[in-house]
This record gives structure tokens, sequence and C-alpha cells, in this order.
């Protein structure tokens, strides 16, 4: 793949964003890496959707280093380049403030796995990190948002589950591509809108049963998946 050819694949990804209404204004933003180049395409800091070019998006080595486009990588950049530093198998991050996932990372609350509908796509419930200390925000507070959520991915396979909340924040969804970060990032406000809806009607609802979820993600994920057509 051409640098040319990340860069529209990642402004299509950012204005999935918008057709999906998983952003309000310029809040939110989708990433790409070329792997054998080690270089990263993103979204430019606070431009609107509204004008978003390929030729906006910028492109950035793995330290940071600006080595394509004009305008200023986005603000979240430190976050996304950690997270590809730490998950070598993921080739796009989307970060959005989706409302009903904001719900819940504002409430400090994972997002229970009730039905089958989340566990076709996230093996358990979506993890919520810890609060960033007061020091870590004053040092670097993007590139140690990244820093806690690899921190509460001890243990657990990012490819399946392609989410976290940022306790207090927002979340972050990833892929194998920009265009699958963005679908799994849709997913999760929809799981997170009928997680919402199931603890209004029953707060005390139940998560579902392990061997139900084993089977719904497996039957879509695992070695012997048989869901959809070959």
């Amino acid at each position: 793949m051409t640098l040319n050819e990340l860069k529209e694949q990642v402004c299509h990804a950012n204005l999935e964003l918008v057709k999906y209404q998983l952003v309000t204004l310029t809040w939110g933003n989708v990433s790409g890496i070329d792997r054998e180049r080690g270089l990263v395409a993103i979204k430019p800091s606070g431009v609107s959707y509204d004008i978003m070019r390929p030729e906006h998006i910028v492109v950035i080595d793995l330290d940071g280093k600006r080595v394509e486009g004009t305008l200023n990588p986005s603000s979240d950049t430190p976050t996304h380049l950690a997270l590809y530093k730490a998950f070598e198998k993921i080739g796009g991050i989307t970060h959005t403030h989706s409302e009903h996932a904001v719900m819940f990372a504002q409430a400090g609350r994972e997002i229970p796995c009730f039905g089958t509908t989340h566990a076709d796509h996230f093996y358990g419930a979506i993890p919520l990190t810890r609060y960033l200390t007061e020091q870590e925000v004053e040092e670097d507070y993007e590139g140690n948002t990244g820093t806690v959520i690899i921190e509460r991915f001890a243990g657990i396979n990012p490819l399946e589950m392609p989410a976290v909340l940022v306790a207090g924040h927002a979340p972050f969804a990833w892929g194998k591509t920009p265009e699958d970060s963005v679908k799994n990032s849709l997913v999760l406000e929809k799981v997170a809108q009928m997680a919402l809806g199931t603890l209004q009607l029953r707060p005390e609802n139940p998560p579902l049963p392990a061997y139900v979820l084993q089977k719904h993600y497996l039957r879509k994920h695992g070695p012997n998946a048989y869901y959809g057509q070959k």
C-alpha cells in the first residue's frame, strides 16, 4: 500500500464517523498504520469533517515525527502511537466521544455483556481503565492515556477485545484496518446503548451466561468459525 492509499483509507474512515453519527463537531479521530514502513496516518487536529480530504491527513513515524503533511496531527496522536507499539497486530484505531459509551466511561463502569449482540463482537465486558493520576496528566496526558489502556489490557487479547473505556473520558476501539476500527467503534456504541436500556429496565440484570458468550464469540471469530460466507 502506498502512503497516498493509506491517507485515502484513513480519510474515508474518518468520514464514516460522521455517517454513523459517532462524532459531534470534531470530537473524534481515526488513524491507520503501515507496519512495514512504521508510519501512521491520522486525522489533523481540529479540522472539520465537512472539508476533510486525503491531502489533509498527516503522516508521522512511531516517534511522532511528522513525515508528510503541513497540519498538526490529532492531539490524541501519542495515545494512538502507544497502542500501535503495544498491540502489534492492529492496523487502525478509532477514538470517539459517542454518547452511550461515554456515559459508561463517565460513570466509571465497564459495559457488561448482557446479550448475544455484544458477544458476537466482544469477548466479555468492555474493560475500563483506571483514572490517570494528577502527575500522569501533567507529565504526558495523551501518552499516559495510552499507558493506562495498555496496563488494563495485561492478560487480555486486544484482538478479542478491540475496545476500551478510558475512565472519565471516552472510548477507543481498534481493528485490523482503519475501517475495521470504525466498525468496532460503531458496535461498541450500539452495545453501550443496549446495556444502558437493559439496566434501566432491570438494574440487577445478570450478565449473559459464559457458555452462551463463548458460543457466540467463537462461532464468529474462533478457529472453527462458521458464521458468514467462506
